[in-house]
């Protein structure tokens, strides 16, 4: 069994910030690409950042410039540092990692249960 478990999210006004952080636990062999995707209301889930196991990272042309994301592989945890926050950021964001499993070794996407991120104008 594998969770993700996300933890940082809350209310902020605009121009503040917010780290998101998400860890993995249960049967892991190893963890291959985590990102981070957002939900707005009436709106499909995006891509908002992804990262590899070696470190190489993708950034939506949204949130470039002011969002990082990061990770650390000895924790398990992928974070994610959000800066200039605007109103068009408030959504629901969803940690996704792509886990090989113990005893299997089969590899298998997971999701955390989200973490609501709103921000005041």
């Amino acid at each position: 069994q594998v969770q993700l478990v996300e933890s940082g999210g809350g209310l902020v006004q605009a121009g503040g910030s917010l780290r998101l952080s998400c860890a993995a636990s249960g049967s892991i062999f190893s963890i291959n690409t985590m990102g981070w995707y957002r939900q707005a209301p009436g709106k499909q889930r995006e891509l908002v950042a992804h990262i590899t196991r070696g470190g190489i990272t993708n950034h939506a042309d949204s949130v470039k410039g002011r969002f990082t994301i990061s990770r650390d592989n000895a924790k398990n945890t992928v974070y994610l540092q959000m800066t200039s926050l605007k109103p068009e950021d408030t959504a629901v964001y969803h940690c996704n990692a792509n886990i090989v499993v113990l005893p299997t070794l089969l590899k298998r996407e997971y999701w955390g249960q989200g973490t609501q991120v709103t921000v005041s104008s």
